[in-house]
């Protein structure tokens, strides 16, 4: 009997040693899940900028593939922000470890949905004038990510542009939601410097369609150039916006490259593409253990300006040459 045991326990040792050979081999290392299914919510609340193909895009790079360790959960308000509530708390729901937008709006929209589950921005206003953060080094909370960084010298530059390129500007509309936090800061930016190149601004609201052409409209009476300011809504409704420009004659600086895509004039700010690469470094820190108030709020570094020489000649504009040599590209 004694023997038939020793047996059986050898038997037993050989067949655990014969196991861990097996389950120690390559072929079932790589089968066997080597970490947590990650779940990402996306909330795109106006359009598609091109950054959101480089976000997915870079995420790959990190080795976050759907369908092998990712979970996408993507939803879009189609320039919806009353919609961005309900889509926030549903995410929230169904237990996404990361939940990623972009807009102030938008941003303020999860924050409220939730206080744990970690938020990066790929773009938004100042985080910290929106109350999302008390501080951008140590956001201290849920919310990281990327700041656009509007007010904080590009209505300057959008005035020096849109002035060296319209022969004796007096007067620039600035056309917007106001509604919308980005937006009125950039406005109140505008129409404090603007005196320091002798120039007035016009602040124009504007929320929805029917009030896209009255506000185009009123720039043409009471201006010579228009600058659209940024948010949602003229976003979403940018070929419009540049349509009516073209229509009133109006010379218009856009404050993102997207408005390019329909002959816009001109267009200066962050280069979007860069942003939202830089928020997939974010998920993935976060994904593999970061914590979100640890991951300091960047701002832009790259900034793009696009000049379109057709819409200039349409409008009977000459482009100077010091803007031209400045260009990243130029539309002939």
């Amino acid at each position: 009997m004694r023997v038939c045991r020793l047996g059986s326990r050898r038997s037993v040792l050989l067949a655990l040693v014969a196991a861990a050979a097996v389950l120690g081999s390559p072929l079932v290392r790589a089968a066997a899940p080597t970490q947590k299914v990650a779940r990402v919510g996306f909330v795109s609340p106006s359009g598609r900028p091109r950054g959101v193909d480089e976000f997915w895009q870079r995420l790959r790079e990190l080795g976050w593939v759907e369908g092998q360790n990712l979970i996408i959960e993507q939803l879009s308000a189609e320039g919806r922000i009353d919609l961005l509530p309900a889509f926030m708390t549903e995410l929230v729901g169904r237990k996404v470890d990361v939940l990623v937008t972009w807009g102030t709006r938008s941003v303020l929209a999860a924050r409220n949905a939730t206080r744990t589950v970690p938020i990066v921005a790929a773009m938004m206003g100042d985080p910290v004038r929106a109350g999302l953060v008390t501080n951008l080094a140590h956001p201290d909370g849920n919310v990281t990510g990327l700041s656009l960084a509007w007010t904080e010298g590009m209505a300057g530059k959008w005035l020096e542009l849109i002035q060296d390129s319209v022969p004796r500007l007096s007067t620039v509309a600035a056309i917007g939601d106001l509604g919308n936090p980005v937006a009125r800061d950039m406005a109140k930016e505008l129409v404090a410097i603007a005196p320091t190149r002798s120039i007035k601004v016009r602040v124009i609201q504007v929320n929805d369609r029917e009030g896209l052409d009255r506000a185009f409209k009123q720039a043409r009476r009471e201006a010579q150039a228009v600058l659209v300011l940024g948010d949602f809504f003229t976003f979403e409704h940018r070929r419009e916006v540049t349509a009516l420009a073209a229509r009133y004659r109006l010379a218009a600086i856009y404050p993102l490259r997207e408005y390019m895509e329909s002959d816009g004039l001109m267009a200066y700010g962050p280069d979007v593409a860069v942003l939202f690469r830089r928020a997939a470094e974010y998920v993935d820190r976060i994904l593999r253990g970061a914590r979100p108030g640890d991951l300091p709020i960047e701002q832009p570094t790259k900034f793009e300006l696009v000049v379109n020489l057709k819409t200039a000649k349409a409008l009977g504009l000459t482009i100077p040459e010091s803007i031209l040599l400045r260009a990243d590209e130029v539309v002939r």
